[in-house]
C-alpha cells in the first residue's frame, strides 16, 4: 500500500464541478492499493501516515506529526500510484488492487482516519476528480507498506 504525502496549507477535491472535500492545514494524502494488501498493511500505513513528522517544531524542524499540530486529513484514492512503471512508456495496472478490495481498504483507511484525526476530507472513489492544493514548503513524501511475508516487507522491518 502507498501514500504520497504532501503538506498543505490546505486543498480540496472536485467531481463534475461540485466539491467533495476540503482541508485548511494538514496532509493530502493520495491513496495507492496493491494487490495483497490486507487490513494489516492499510492499519500500519494509517499509523505511519498519522505519525510521520513533517510539521515544524518550534526551533523549525520536521518534528511534529499530524496528531502532534491537530491538522487536517485529505484523503484520495489513486490507483495510479500502484502502476508498473519499470518498463517501456506506458503504466500497466496488474500490480493494483481489483477495485472492489481497493475500495474496501480505502474506506477502512478512512474509517480509522475519523477516529482519530478532527478534520477529514476525502475524495470520490473511483471517480475523475479534480485536486487542488498548496503544498507547504514543499514537503512531499512518499510511504509504503509492502504486504506481509514478502521480501519487502521483511527489510521495512530491518
Amino acid at each position: 500500500m502507498i501514500a504520497l504525502l504532501q503538506r498543505v496549507t490546505e486543498a480540496a477535491v472536485h467531481v463534475d464541478g461540485d466539491l467533495v472535500g476540503r482541508i485548511g492545514a494538514g496532509l493530502l494524502v493520495l491513496l495507492g492499493v496493491e494487490r495483497g494488501d490486507s487490513e494489516r498493511e492499510t492499519d500500519r500505513l494509517l499509523e505511519r501516515v498519522l505519525g510521520y513528522r513533517v510539521f515544524d517544531d518550534e526551533q523549525g524542524r520536521m518534528n511534529r506529526s499530524l496528531l502532534d499540530v491537530g491538522g487536517g486529513l485529505l484523503v484520495v484514492s489513486q490507483f495510479t500510484l500502484a502502476a508498473e512503471t519499470r518498463r517501456g512508456t506506458r503504466p500497466g495496472f496488474s500490480t493494483a488492487a481489483a477495485p472492489d478490495e481497493g475500495r474496501r481498504l480505502y474506506e477502512r483507511f478512512l474509517a480509522g482516519a475519523r477516529a482519530r484525526v478532527r478534520e477529514v476530507g476525502t475524495g470520490s472513489f473511483g471517480a475523475h476528480m479534480r485536486v487542488s492544493l498548496v503544498n507547504d514548503g514543499p514537503v512531499t513524501f512518499s510511504l509504503r507498506v509492502a504486504p506481509y511475508g514478502t521480501p519487502a516487507a521483511a527489510a521495512e522491518s530491518d
